[in-house]
C-alpha cells in the first residue's frame, strides 16, 4: 500500500534531525506559528480559568468528544504499573513520549481507569491553540494549558493555572520531549520544564512509556495500524537536600533512565539513535 506523502515528509525531518542530534525540534511540515500580535491578541487574552460560560460549555462538549476518541483510540491500549500510583494521594506531573497528536488520549485512558478522568489537565504548546478544524475545539477546551513564549501570560495565567490545577489534586501530564515526532518508537532525551514544575510545586513525576506494536492491518496513509502499551514506572520526586539546578538535572535523568529501561524492556533491544524504518511505528 502507498505511504502518503506527507507523512513520508515528516519521517525524512526526523531522520535528518536524528542525523543531527536534534531531537527536540519540530518535523510536522504545517505547524502554525504563532507571531507577536496573534500572541498579545489571543494569548494573552486566553481563558485558561475557564470564567466564561461559553468557555464551559465548550469544555463539556470537547470533553464528551475527546472521551470517544479515547475509548476508540485506546479500545485495546494495555496499561501496566498501575501499582506504582497507590502512594500519589495528590497533585502530580506525568510525562510521556509524544508520537501523534492523539496520544493524550492514552493517558487519559489510564485516568478514566481510575475514576479520575476529570483530575487530567495538558500542557500544551502556545502554536496548538491556533490548530485548524475539530482539533482547535480539543486543544483549546479540555482543560489544557498552553505554555508560552510571553512572560508576561506565564506569570499572569500559567503559572498560576498549574497551581490552582495541582491544588486541586490533579495530574498534568506535560511532554518533556517537546515536540511530536510522528510513530516515533524510541524515548527522546528531555528537557527540563517538566521537572522545574515538579520541584516548584512540590509534587512527584510519574514517568510513562508507551510501547507501540504493529497490527496486520492498515491505516488511511498506509501505515500499519498500532495497538498500544502504556508504561507506568515507580514515581520521582523532588529531593530538598539538593539545590534547584540538582534536582531537575537528577529528576529529569533518572525519567530518562526509566523511559529507555522500558524501551529496552519492550523491544528487547539496546537504545541506540541511528536511523532505521523500523523506528517508525507502522512504517515497515
Amino acid at each position: 500500500m502507498e505511504k502518503d506523502k506527507e507523512r513520508l515528509k515528516v519521517i525524512d525531518n526526523i531522520k535528518e534531525a536524528v542525523a543531527n542530534g536534534n531531537f527536540n525540534i519540530k518535523v510536522e511540515n504545517d505547524d502554525p506559528i504563532v507571531t507577536n500580535k496573534q500572541r498579545e491578541d489571543i494569548i494573552l487574552k486566553y481563558d485558561i480559568f475557564y470564567h466564561k460560560i461559553s468557555k464551559k460549555i465548550k469544555r463539556l462538549i470537547a470533553r464528551r468528544i475527546v472521551n470517544n476518541y479515547t475509548k476508540f483510540f485506546n479500545y485495546d491500549t494495555e496499561i501496566v504499573g498501575k501499582e506504582n500510583l497507590e502512594n500519589i494521594d495528590g497533585g502530580a506531573i506525568i510525562t510521556c513520549n509524544h508520537f501523534n497528536v492523539m496520544d493524550s488520549t492514552i493517558i487519559r485512558k489510564l485516568m478514566i481507569d481510575l475514576k479520575k478522568e476529570k483530575k487530567l489537565a495538558i500542557v500544551i504548546e502556545e502554536s496548538n491553540v491556533f490548530l485548524p478544524g475539530k482539533f482547535n475545539l480539543l486543544t483549546n477546551n479540555c482543560n489544557t494549558i498552553p505554555l508560552s513564549e510571553s512572560r508576561v501570560y506565564m506569570r499572569d495565567k500559567f503559572y498560576p493555572a498549574m497551581q490552582k490545577r495541582l491544588n486541586n489534586n490533579e495530574w498534568i501530564l506535560v511532554y518533556p520531549e517537546e515536540e511530536m515526532w510522528f510513530n516515533y518508537k524510541k524515548p527522546r532525551p528531555l528537557k527540563p520544564g517538566a521537572y522545574h514544575f515538579a520541584i516548584k510545586y512540590g509534587v512527584p513525576i510519574i514517568p510513562c512509556f508507551v510501547e507501540m506494536q504493529e497490527r496486520d492491518e492498515y491505516d488511511e496513509n498506509g501505515f500499519r495500524k498500532l495497538r498500544f502499551i502504556l508504561h507506568i514506572m515507580p514515581p520521582i520526586r523532588p529531593d530538598k537536600t539538593m539545590t534547584l539546578k540538582e534536582q531537575k538535572e537528577s529528576m529529569c535523568k533518572k525519567d530518562y533512565e526509566y523511559k529507555v529501561k522500558a524501551y529496552e524492556k519492550a523491544y528487547g533491544k539496546k537504545l541506540d539513535y541511528s536511523f532505521e524504518n523500523w523506528d517508525i511505528g507502522g512504517f515497515y
